[in-house]
């Protein structure tokens, strides 16, 4: 592994940490300051722990062949200075391999029999299931028994036809099945459906997990793992041959699985040793390498950065005998570069685009309350200066005042509690409409449309009713939650014409995410169905398998719509029920103060003291407030996040968040207060 891809794992982890930390540090203010409530605090709380568990996917695909698992062997294992993963000649990788670190389990590796095809049950169902699996413990200290634990993944064994037909896994365009069929009467099968390693590597400890995926043929038979799996993986490294460049199977596969499905890409061609002719100068080898990348490159529609050529087979030969020459030559440095620039920093870019944006949205929305506090604070100690030497009857004019404008505010706050139980009718039927009984229902007018033949034509019909039906859903709850909006906006600028309070309004509730989600299914269905493979061959397991899956997809989006939304109604009227809060806090206060200061200068006194107590501890939880937004105005834009602001230099954040008060003749008047 290189030490910039080290570099960069790390340094993410490190930015991955110090973000957690400020939500932590912000959950603390929260506590300290009196303001959190349990919905806020849970959701932050969800948020660091996400952050905590975070991972970087990396999904390996190609043919049979291609030397995709010596490949993964080069660029992450090669200090057991053996092969850890199995990579020997013909087709080594028959079931799906994920490798990662989780420090709540012992090292071992979990393996699912492939009998469990029989049933519908997902792989994200029997991955919760501890009953469905094969556990083997690795003994970290015998690279013997390291080496035949490992072994295991990759074991065969022959079944008849018929069982190769019940478990979906008969393909009569296989050659090598059709061969064995021919000889021996019977096919060779996967022991195991899908493989779980738990390793204790350093790259594996800071979130980086790894996906080894089979062939053509074994893909096509888990639609969990084509639809899903690879997809959500934050880059597919395409494996291919130099010597063959990009065969009919190989188009296939970046066909079907990856070019549209994968949002970032990187096609390796495997294999350049081949070229390596001593009859030819190092000019000419480079031109016929360049050449192939280019090829590639045209026939994938990839920029030609995207495309690298490297000899796995020899960049582990050079890691392990430390031959810098040799791995300078087999071009693996490049595929690490590559990594380190682009996965890691899109990684970044996704975390800031939804951890970051929200935890920052709350921070502002604290920091409007405790601006609204300094800003009570330094009136208050105005109001009451004012007062020395008045008499009865002007310190009952204030009085007077102050109740005039609680009066006020009691009948704003009427108006609100109408206007929010409004709110949380229409909030209730909109949630209603994602809940998982409407989903079953839906999804049983679907199976209805589908009937019982399970072909693709079926299919295709039950899936559009289904799109269809969640099309009109997706109008409905964006109409309600524009209704909500409409009246949330209203309340908003009650307050802010009647109380003065400086506050935004909230954002639109958007079903894009939901209706994109959906139709992306509704596109994946049509590309299953107008495959001519199977249309021609109505291949009921796989159809069944398919519409499952899609099930399990569907059921997903809807949790996460209803997640989406529920946090969007959570948030609607919170800034407001802050401020609300806080305004009656601040009249209570004033109430009080002023009463008491009626009785004697003594009592005056003192509570222009305690007022000085807490605009200076208010005016540090402001300046902890700043600094927790500087650090995530920071992380949104680096991977690579300070941990702490020098002592030295004052916390700066954006404009919108600044406004100095200056207060004159008053025990205040010395501070400065930023908010």
């Amino acid at each position: 592994m290189s030490a910039d891809l080290l570099n960069q794992i790390g340094a993410f982890q490190i930015w991955r940490d110090d973000v957690s930390q400020t939500i932590s540090d912000y959950r603390d203010w929260l506590d300290a300051t009196k303001t959190a409530d349990a919905l806020q605090d849970l959701r932050l709380y969800d948020m660091s722990e996400t952050l905590k568990k975070d991972q970087i996917v990396l999904a390996f695909v190609a043919e049979f062949s291609r030397g995709k698992t010596e490949t993964i062997n080069a660029l992450f294992f090669s200090d057991f200075n053996q092969r850890l993963l199995p990579s020997d000649p013909g087709r080594t990788t028959m079931c799906p391999t994920e490798i990662f670190w989780s420090d709540k389990e012992e090292p071992c590796i979990k393996l699912l029999p492939i009998e469990t095809r029989k049933t519908d049950d997902t792989l994200t169902y029997l991955k919760s299931n501890p009953n469905n699996w094969t556990k083997i413990r690795l003994d970290l200290n015998s690279p013997d028994l390291m080496k035949e634990a490992f072994s295991t993944v990759v074991q065969q064994k022959e079944v008849s036809l018929d069982v190769a037909r019940e478990l979906g896994l008969w393909n009569e365009e296989d050659i090598v099945m059709v061969q064995a069929l021919a000889s021996k009467g019977k096919v060779d099968i996967p022991v195991w459906r899908h493989a779980l390693i738990n390793y204790p590597h350093p790259l594996l400890k800071s979130g980086l997990v790894i996906l080894d995926t089979p062939g053509l043929n074994t893909l096509g038979t888990e639609p969990e793992l084509t639809l899903r799996i690879i997809p959500n993986a934050h880059a597919v490294i395409f494996l291919l041959a130099t010597d063959t460049g990009v065969t009919k199977s190989d188009m296939q596969i970046w066909t079907d699985y990856i070019r549209n499905r994968a949002s970032r890409k990187i096609a390796v061609l495997n294999k350049i040793d081949i070229l390596w002719d001593d009859m030819k100068t190092a000019d000419e080898i480079a031109a016929m390498i360049q050449s192939q990348i280019d090829d590639t490159a045209r026939q994938l529609k990839l920029p030609t950065s995207l495309v690298l050529a490297i000899s796995a087979q020899k960049a582990l030969v050079a890691k392990i005998k430390k031959d810098d020459a040799l791995l300078v030559r087999s071009g693996i440095q490049q595929v690490e570069q590559l990594l380190a620039e682009s996965v890691i920093g899109a990684k970044h870019e996704i975390l800031s685009h939804t951890v970051i944006n929200e935890t920052t949205n709350m921070l502002k929305a604290s920091r409007k309350v405790a601006q609204q506090r300094l800003i009570a604070t330094r009136d208050q100690a105005l109001e009451l200066e004012s007062l020395r030497g008045k008499n009865t009857g002007e310190v009952q004019a204030i009085l007077s005042r102050v109740d005039a404008d609680r009066r006020l505010y009691e009948g704003s706050v009427r108006t609100f509690n109408v206007g929010s139980q409004e709110i949380n009718k229409i909030a209730e039927n909109l949630l209603s409409q994602l809940n998982q009984d409407y989903l079953n229902t839906l999804l049983e007018m679907s199976r209805e449309e589908i009937g019982d033949s399970w072909t693709t034509i079926g299919l295709n019909r039950g899936l559009k009713s289904l799109i269809k039906q969640t099309t009109e859903l997706g109008d409905r709850i964006t109409l309600q939650g524009s209704n909500i909006k409409k009246s949330a906006d209203e309340l908003y600028e009650l307050f802010k014409k009647a109380h003065g309070f400086d506050i935004g309004t909230p954002a639109p509730l958007s079903m894009d995410g939901f209706n994109q989600a959906m139709h992306g299914l509704d596109k994946l269905t049509e590309e299953f169905c107008n495959n001519p493979v199977n249309v021609m061959t109505e291949k009921r397991f796989l159809v069944r398998k398919f519409y499952h899956h899609i099930g399990g997809e569907v059921q997903s989006i809807f949790a996460s719509a209803f997640r989406e939304c529920e946090q969007w109604f959570n948030m609607v009227l919170k800034p407001l029920k802050q401020q609300i809060a806080e305004h009656k806090v601040i009249l209570d206060q004033r109430t009080q103060s002023l009463m008491q200061a009626h009785q004697d200068q003594q009592t005056l006194q003192a509570n222009l003291d305690k007022l000085t107590k807490e605009f200076a501890l208010q005016k540090e939880q402001s300046a902890q407030l700043d600094q927790m937004l500087l650090k995530l105005v920071k992380a949104s834009k680096s991977v690579a996040v300070e941990t702490t602001a020098p002592q030295s230099s004052p916390a700066t954040v954006a404009p919108e968040f600044m406004d100095t008060i200056k207060l004159n003749k008053s025990p205040l008047a010395d501070h400065r207060v930023t908010v």
